[in-house]
């Protein structure tokens, strides 16, 4: 009697099957379930399986091919050669590294090609191509909107909206509308969705405007602030009417769960600027307000979005609500990457100076964990960087003692979470896009 074994590794919505089989009819069959979600160092990526089922079937005396279970065909004979297939995943994964044979079948029948089955690094314009139309429409209607009254404000918007922005808040609009129009047989977006695109833009634009403001930066995405240009007058005053501008289209949505949702977000931010003004340089700040405040910062802005965008599908509360949670559990993964990312990056990739958030006071889930490590940090942030060299021996002392890593396990189990929250949604195009958005966030400090 020859074993069967049949390992089947779920990725969520992507599972992979490997089956190492023999002749004998009478095979023992033992099949092991991998669920937790971890991650290894990856040689070929399993993100570009989807949805398909993979069998790997081997007969040590014979030969073995490899096929897609949505075709099945007969086994061929084959020669063996050794294949090195290392996973790395985020997603309801943990397991070791390992190698298996894969054999290759002398007949013209299809066979499995991984290369063309394993998908390649995500990069956002291909994440976006599903809503790439709604996305160039948002893109014609923005600066019209901001500036058509004002010849200073459309020379302020278009420094702002031409800065290289990733228009990563109208996309996830557009991609939670059409994920849900699908769950209630809704066939095309309403005015309101693209409308609420445009308003979260107008929002997140007008945030950006002042804080660059408050943090007295002069650098956004690698171009001069709009208050370096034309002063802090006119910045203030640009980033005021986007706010006004955006109140008064909201409010014309007329509804009014909406327009209490977003009105939260612009007294959110002004929550956390208040909150992280009253505790720079607070080495004894604490990782729940350290959360708290990257809520009221960035996450709430894209809960309000994702749960926005539910509504106008029409769907129920928990969908809704699903939704909500979606998008604060990837806010607060995207700002703990941005926050590693600010020890990682040199200042070209940034398009500001590296460390800037720390050598302000501005302390960080790094920071923070680092803190509870290393005494010295703390003497050297509570001396406000007085010394020459202090800003540098900081960093360095925050990512030898293990604070970068164990940021990225906060970001990865956020990850985790929002794309549970998905599990709501059909599978589609649009819920892949959800959950590649997840990956690509991860990615970035990879």
């Amino acid at each position: 009697m020859m074993s069967v074994t049949c390992h089947n590794l779920d990725f969520g919505t992507r599972v992979l099957d490997l089956v190492t089989c023999g002749t004998s009819s009478n095979a023992s069959i033992e099949r092991h379930s991998v669920k937790n979600y971890g991650k290894t160092i990856s040689n070929a990526s399993c993100k570009g399986c989807g949805g398909r089922r993979m069998v790997y079937c081997r007969q040590n005396t014979t030969g073995s091919r490899v096929f897609p279970t949505k075709a099945p065909e007969p086994l061929l004979d084959a020669y063996f050669f050794k294949y090195r297939i290392e996973f790395s995943t985020w997603n309801y994964i943990a397991f070791s590294t390992f190698n298996f044979n894969i054999g290759v079948g002398r007949s013209t029948a299809p066979v499995l090609d991984l290369k063309k089955e394993l998908r390649s690094p995500i990069s956002l314009a291909n994440l976006f191509k599903v809503v790439a139309d709604d996305l160039q429409i948002l893109n014609q209607n923005l600066q019209s909107i901001v500036g058509a009254e004002n010849p200073v404000l459309m020379s302020a918007a278009e420094q702002i909206f031409g800065a290289g922005g990733k228009r990563m808040r109208p996309a996830l609009v557009f991609l939670v509308s059409r994920a849900t129009a699908e769950l209630v047989g809704l066939k095309e977006l309403t005015t309101k969705h693209r409308r609420l695109a445009e308003i979260i833009e107008m929002i997140h634009t007008a945030s950006l405007i002042h804080d660059d403001v408050l943090d007295e930066s002069d650098m956004r995405r690698g171009k001069e602030t709009v208050h370096q240009l034309y002063g802090t007058r006119v910045a203030i005053l640009a980033g005021d009417f986007m706010f006004a501008q955006s109140s008064w289209y909201l409010a014309n949505l007329e509804n009014l769960e909406v327009i209490k949702l977003i009105s939260q977000v612009i007294k959110d931010f002004a929550s956390g600027e208040i909150k992280q003004a009253s505790s720079l340089f607070d080495c004894d700040l604490e990782l729940e307000e350290y959360l708290l405040k990257s809520y009221y910062k960035t996450a709430s802005l894209i809960a309000a979005s994702t749960k926005g965008a539910a509504i106008f599908s029409g769907a129920d509360r928990s969908v809704t609500g699903q939704m909500y949670e979606f998008g604060k559990n990837l806010g607060l993964s995207f700002q703990v990457v941005d926050d590693i990312l600010d020890f990682t990056q040199s200042a070209e990739q940034l398009g500001k100076p590296a460390g800037s958030d720390l050598a302000k006071g501005n302390l960080t889930a790094p920071v923070i964990f680092a803190l509870e490590k290393e005494p010295k940090l703390r003497e050297i942030i509570e001396s406000e960087f007085c010394e020459t060299g202090s800003l540098d021996e900081a960093i360095e002392l925050v990512k030898k003692c293990g604070g970068i890593e164990r940021a990225q396990v906060l970001a990865k189990e956020r990850a985790d979470l929002a794309i549970k929250n998905l599990q709501c949604l059909p599978q589609s195009a649009f819920r892949l896009a959800l959950e590649d958005m997840v990956m690509f966030n991860l990615e970035r400090i990879d």
